[in-house]
């Protein structure tokens, strides 16, 4: 383990940038203070934010670039014209060198995974990166992924989803053989998308010794922890995030507003304020905020474009555990580390087809 992580910065991701990044990253450092900051970034923008953060200051680098990648770039377009030269690129290159243990930006999600996937490339047996999160459930947490990295995926791309995401769980959660759950319109066998169907075939027939598959999962179990990881393809992986989100927003607003209807709801409040803020808490997104792109030869970490600086506190967060977690060593041994395991899913589903 290294005595100080490392952590490459893209200051410039996000709706607002370093306004955002580096107010937030100094909130990390007060709960982490053995870490250190490489800034990636237009310096005139940094360095106002800095001075106002001694502490931060004080173990930050700043290494200046004017290029940004916008948050509606094409993955395409940002790839042409961000490849060495943008604050996303340069950060994700820190991890590549050696220079940082992890990256971590608020930018265009679907930059990142391509900028990541071409700079790192992939583990062996992983064809496409996924985004893992921490998801808060009635029983504690669970892992779920992809939400969003890329869309569709066939059986072995899921498989590979359960694998990693079992990897992380075991290391969150200190589980030697977390329960997996596959996300489908229904928990019977005939129900769902027929790769969905397959990928359950499989990991059945794998028996796979790091991870107990449990089966299929609906919508309103990742909320009720049905699973320790729950798997799905990025396209609703990504719906069900949002709906959540939006849905945990929309439960606080309708406290608030009930709350302030009365002159006894507010009488009422006062007595129950405890309880009332430990729920807004629970329910806050900023708090589950920083998903972790699986699947890389490093460590990057996808913070929420829109979040504040307390929410972007909680993805510098992530990428500290996920280091200091050894999260990297972790996958690749549940890979085998060439990737047998997934070799292994390959070859049965050709073998279907």
């Amino acid at each position: 383990m290294p005595k100080k992580v490392r952590i490459a910065l893209d200051a410039m991701g996000g709706d607002v940038g370093a306004s955002v990044v580096i107010p937030g990253a100094a909130i990390s450092l007060t709960r982490h203070p053995d870490t250190e900051f490489l800034l990636f970034g237009d310096r005139a923008l940094i360095e106002p934010e800095l001075a106002k953060h001694p502490a931060m200051k004080a173990v930050s680098r700043v290494i200046h670039t004017d290029v940004a990648v916008s948050m509606h770039d094409k993955p395409s377009v940002a790839l042409r014209r961000g490849r060495k030269v943008s604050s996303m690129w340069l950060a994700i290159d820190a991890v590549k060198k050696g220079e940082a243990d992890v990256a971590i930006s608020a930018g265009n999600t679907g930059a990142l995974a391509a900028m990541a996937r071409f700079c790192l490339r992939m583990l062996p047996g992983i064809d496409r990166p996924a985004l893992a999160a921490i998801w808060p459930t009635a029983r504690g947490d669970s892992v779920v992924l992809d939400l969003g990295a890329t869309i569709g995926g066939d059986a072995h791309h899921l498989v590979a989803l359960a694998v990693m995401g079992s990897a992380m769980a075991s290391v969150l959660f200190d589980l030697e053989r977390p329960t997996v759950g596959l996300l489908n319109i229904g928990v019977e066998e005939i129900k769902g998308r027929e790769e969905i169907r397959e990928a359950a075939e499989l990991l059945r027939g794998m028996n796979l010794p790091q991870l107990e598959y449990i089966g299929f999962v609906e919508g309103d179990g990742i909320g009720r922890g049905a699973a320790d990881v729950i798997v799905a393809e990025g396209f609703s992986g990504n719906i069900a995030l949002k709906a959540a989100e939006g849905t945990a927003r929309q439960i606080t607003d309708f406290l608030r507003a009930a709350m302030a209807r009365t002159w006894r709801s507010k009488i009422g409040y006062l007595f129950a304020r405890a309880a009332f803020k430990a729920l807004r808490d629970k329910l806050d997104p900023n708090k589950a905020n920083g998903s972790v792109v699986l699947g890389l030869n490093g460590i990057v970490v996808k913070s929420h474009g829109g979040t504040d600086a307390e929410g972007f506190a909680y993805a510098v967060d992530v990428g500290y555990e996920m280091v200091r977690y050894d999260l990297l060593n972790k996958i690749n041994q549940m890979l085998n580390r060439d990737g047998s395991a997934l070799a292994q899913a390959q070859t049965a589903q050709e073998a279907v087809s």
